[in-house]
C-alpha cells in the first residue's frame, strides 16, 4: 500500500510503503505525483518504507519502471527512509533512473532525512 503523508511545503511529496505493492497502489501515485509537478515543477520526494514492507509485485515493478522513467528529471531530491539493507540498495539502484540525489536514511535518522529533503526550499 502507498499512503500519502501531509508535508508543509507543495514543493515535498511524501509517502509511507508497506506490505506488498501492487498495480491497483500506482492509480492513486501517480496522478498525485502528476499533479505536484504539473504545479510546481521539479519537486521534492520523502518515501518511507514501513517495517512490513515487502516490495513490489511483477506488475507493480513495471509500473515503477515507467513511472522512473516518465519522471527522470521531475525530483530536485529523493530522501527514502528504511530499516533493511535490501531498501539501501534500492535507492542506489534507482540513481541512474533520475536526475534527483537521492538519499538513503535509516529509520532513526527521520528527521535528518526531512531536513536534507528541505534543504535550500
Amino acid at each position: 500500500m502507498i499512503e500519502q503523508l501531509q508535508t508543509d511545503s507543495q514543493k515535498i511529496l511524501a509517502f509511507k510503503l508497506s506490505g506488498k505493492l501492487h498495480d491497483a497502489d500506482y492509480s492513486t501515485f501517480v496522478p498525485a505525483v502528476d499533479a505536484a509537478v504539473a504545479a510546481e515543477g521539479e519537486i521534492r520526494l520523502f518515501v518511507q518504507f514501513e517495517e512490513g514492507f515487502q516490495g513490489w509485485n511483477l506488475h507493480a515493478a513495471w509500473d515503477d519502471v515507467k513511472f522512473a522513467a516518465s519522471h527522470y528529471s521531475d525530483f530536485y531530491r529523493i530522501a527514502m527512509v528504511g530499516d533493511r539493507k535490501w531498501e539501501e540498495w534500492m535507492a542506489k539502484i534507482g540513481r541512474p533512473f533520475t536526475s534527483a540525489s537521492i538519499g538513503y536514511f535509516d529509520v532513526s535518522d527521520v528527521d535528518v532525512a526531512w531536513a536534507w529533503l528541505r534543504e535550500g526550499l
